[in-house]
């Protein structure tokens, strides 16, 4: 038996802006060690037995730094499958099990949102490997967080009578699933964990590729037929699967819980006391985190007086915390986030706002990435607007032309290869150039080195849709 890993990462982690942004979410975000979640998961399984390069289902926007982030740990993707749009997790399962049920009959897809943390590695193995027989065995296994307090923010699993998986010589390694329930009010909660029969829903997953398709098929064929449909018409891009996109757009959007897991009668439930969070607000974050003495968790260049139990995180400048409690301080670039602990989810709310009022934040940071590499705002007034460009050795932007501006390049260090109108030529560090508007151009990285430059746009328009693409190493739109 060879589990694959399956690693869904299309959420937006609103809840943790405004470090989490929805060209930036919280999942590429190293929130408590020096890897972001999404590769944290991605490690997971690392020395386990018979363990496939893992799989992964991002949505368009996100690829090149699902890719990125994937090289740096020296980890090689199975696949990166592509949504053009988002579906929830029943039609990502779905094209996770058409691209892995060739791989063999015993091919079992471990199913892992992005953005988890698990703190205790060795707890969470174990509950694989039991979850790993079972799913061998032809069950939808689901794995039930131990619940340590009465949480309203999680849905609960209710578990019927015991399972063994094969092997097993410590008693019931699984139940089966009782009932799935909606997040509960204080009074429920509290009545779920003295009880001892619920667990927090994880949202983590085993099961045979093959046995999941019967099921979603069974369930919910809607799902399987437009997800084979998609699936069937997609193509290879790079290190990319595209999957159609009008059918795939097409499909219900639905949960794993939803689709076939409240149905079946193949669901079963193995214990998790892993030290599991699903960071989903910046309380989370607080809580899993390492705390000072006086109760704080404290990130970046901070100073605190007679401040306890808070979060505060600086990135870009000095926060100094005076007599706060309970209190939460996210410092970035273009935003500062204060809130109470006991607020935490109202974050939501500032984005949606953000959103309505059609303002930047609330879709990408100040330093924002690209495939040949980054570019951050440095300064903007009426009609100009600078930016700091780090191109990538041996990397290169699109073939391109502006309609409403023109631009000044500054190289800061290393050599640009530029492409203007009909001329190409190289620039070197102090050197610059001017590329009018209409002129197509292009910038390219032909040394070893990043490429740093400062860009000055003047014009009547400054937006980042006032582009036209003539080429692309990217295949970007």
């Amino acid at each position: 038996m060879t589990i694959h890993p399956v690693i869904l990462s299309g959420g937006s982690g609103t809840r943790l802006w405004p470090l989490s942004r929805e060209h930036y979410p919280k999942q590429l975000l190293p929130l408590m060690q020096k890897l972001s979640l999404l590769q944290e998961t991605a490690v997971r399984l690392d020395g386990f037995d018979d363990v496939a390069d893992p799989l992964f289902i991002c949505n368009e926007e996100h690829r090149f730094l699902v890719a990125e982030q994937i090289r740096r740990i020296g980890k090689t993707a199975a696949r990166i499958v592509l949504e053009p749009v988002g579906r929830n997790t029943a039609p990502a399962m779905t094209l996770a099990a058409l691209a892995l049920v060739n791989s063999g009959p015993d091919t079992v897809m471990l199913v892992m949102p992005a953005d988890h943390v698990i703190r205790d590695v060795a707890a969470f193995r174990q509950a694989v490997a039991r979850g790993a027989g079972l799913a061998q065995d032809g069950h939808l296994v689901t794995f039930g967080i131990v619940p340590n307090a009465p949480e309203t923010g999680f849905g609960y699993i209710r578990r019927a009578e015991p399972v063994t998986t094969k092997g097993s010589d410590n008693g019931a390694s699984a139940f089966r699933v009782d009932c799935f329930v909606e997040k509960p009010d204080i009074v429920t909660a509290h009545r779920y964990v003295e009880s001892g029969e619920y667990f927090w829903n994880s949202g983590i997953f085993m099961a045979r590729a093959k046995v999941w398709l019967e099921e979603i098929g069974r369930y919910h064929p809607d799902i399987e037929q437009a997800c084979v449909r998609a699936y069937e018409q997609g193509k290879a891009d790079a290190d990319f699967f595209r999957v159609g996109r009008a059918d795939f757009t097409g499909c219900p959007s639905v949960s794993i819980d939803y689709a076939v897991m409240e149905k079946t009668d193949r669901a079963v439930v193995v214990p998790l006391d892993a030290g599991w969070s699903d960071v989903g607000a910046w309380s989370a974050l607080w809580e899993v985190s390492p705390h000072d003495a006086q109760g704080n968790v404290i990130q970046g260049d901070v100073e605190t007086y007679a401040t306890r139990n808070a979060l505060v995180i600086a990135q870009h400048r000095l926060v100094a915390a005076i007599g706060l409690e309970d209190m939460i301080v996210v410092e970035t670039a273009d935003a500062v986030l204060v809130a109470h602990k006991d607020r935490a989810q109202d974050v939501k709310e500032i984005v949606s706002r953000l959103k309505e009022k059609n303002r930047g934040e609330y879709r990408a940071h100040r330093k924002v990435y690209r495939p040949w590499g980054s570019y951050e705002g440095v300064d903007a007034g009426l009609r100009f607007q600078v930016k700091r460009i780090i191109v990538n050795p041996g990397a290169a932007l699109s073939l391109q032309m502006h309609h409403h501006r023109a631009e000044h390049w500054i190289v800061v260090t290393g050599t640009a290869r530029v492409t203007r109108g009909e001329e190409v030529f190289l620039i070197t560090e102090n050197q610059s150039t001017y590329i009018p508007i209409g002129t197509r151009h292009r910038l390219e990285n032909p040394g070893t080195i990043p490429l740093e430059m400062i860009e000055v746009q003047s014009g009547a328009y400054l937006g980042e849709d006032d582009i036209v693409r003539f080429e692309d190493l990217y295949n970007r739109g």
